[in-house]
């Protein structure tokens, strides 16, 4: 059977979700919505970024004149420490329980006009050095169960300000998506004896349709569920529970893992490339969670060029998710992208 050219549902093992992939439908005219180019010539310092080395932020406070990577409290946090407790609960149908937590952002470069893809490897291992320092710190409070990374790249993907920088929001319940990706890697311990990710990496070596590339611990692979054109992860070699667990050569093979995917994205449509990119890795609540395997998720949201977008609505929305062109399609596709630094 030719999986490229029918319509089938694939199975994600991490959440028990599926997706419709239907590759039949790439050959349809787009007439919808174009996204317009941002501009791709920044300064190194701008004046009026709130991130940039010396610079005042909204609150008053001075950003200290950093030479690497700077880490602060969010200024405008989601979450804060001094939330009372409390819940509602109405006959199961209007349910509500205060939540707690602290928003830190990360700023990878004191350079207002690099990305992760511009970066060097020494510089790209001090940003993995400082979320493994962020998640043990903040992974150590008795209030603090999970600590989410991420960051949101491009102006369609949310971002307010283009100085390169991430964030990390962690709070005292682990949230929906990381608790069933750990409810399905720990049945797959029980039933199998062997960690979920683990297999599904062996796998994914062995037939290397969907590998793009691998150093000596870390595998950019188009995930066989993959939801969006062109989502891909990284993931170790090893057993890695969270990035604490990383020595030093795997952060930096990480380092190099993430320059070389974004560099990558950049090619593919010849444009700064947007996207959310985030670790999941083990709650901190002081259990081993040793069905855990830590992996890092990009989704990216361009479909057919730097200016035409896959939006989730009508059917996604309200049915279940759906992709036009398959997992391999796009690995073929990334695989051809140089890994030079865009121009």
């Amino acid at each position: 059977m030719d999986w490229n050219d029918i319509p089938h549902r694939r199975f994600n093992p991490l959440t028990g979700e599926t997706v419709l992939v239907s590759p039949h439908r790439t050959k349809r005219p787009w007439q919808g919505k174009v996204e317009a180019l941002p501009a791709n010539t920044m300064p190194a310092h701008d004046p009026n970024c709130y991130l940039c080395p010396g610079n005042k932020r909204v609150t008053g406070d001075v950003n200290p004149a950093y030479s690497d990577v700077f880490s602060f409290t969010n200024d405008f946090s989601a979450l804060l420490t001094d939330v009372p407790t409390g819940r509602r609960n109405e006959g199961g149908l209007l349910v509500a329980e205060a939540e707690s937590g602290l928003c830190r952002v990360v700023c990878f470069s004191p350079l207002h006009n690099l990305t992760l893809a511009k970066m060097s490897n020494e510089a790209l291992t001090k940003v993995v050095d400082e979320w493994a320092r962020q998640y043990t710190e903040l992974g150590a409070r008795p209030d603090i169960n999970h600590v989410q990374i991420f960051e949101n790249r491009g102006e369609i993907m949310g971002s307010s300000m283009p100085h390169p920088h991430g964030q990390i929001w962690a709070q005292r319940t682990v949230p929906d998506l990381p608790a069933r990706e750990g409810e399905g890697q720990a049945q797959w311990l029980k039933d199998k004896g062997s960690v979920l990710l683990a297999d599904y990496l062996a796998l994914e070596l062995k037939e290397k349709e969907r590998v793009l590339f691998e150093n000596d611990t870390w595998v950019a692979v188009v995930p066989y569920w993959a939801v969006w054109p062109f989502e891909t992860m990284l993931l170790p070699k090893a057993h890695r529970r969270d990035v604490a667990e990383l020595n030093g050569a795997e952060r930096a093979a990480l380092a190099d893992a993430l320059g070389r995917m974004t560099r990558r994205y950049d090619n593919l449509f010849q444009v700064s490339f947007p996207y959310t990119m985030g670790l999941h890795q083990r709650p901190t609540d002081g259990q081993a969670h040793d069905h855990w395997q830590l992996h890092l998720h990009f989704l990216p949201p361009l479909l057919r060029s730097a200016t035409v977008r896959k939006f989730m609505v009508g059917y996604e929305m309200l049915a279940q998710a759906q992709r036009d062109i398959t997992a391999e399609q796009a690995a073929e596709r990334l695989r051809a992208c140089s890994e030079e630094v865009l121009k």
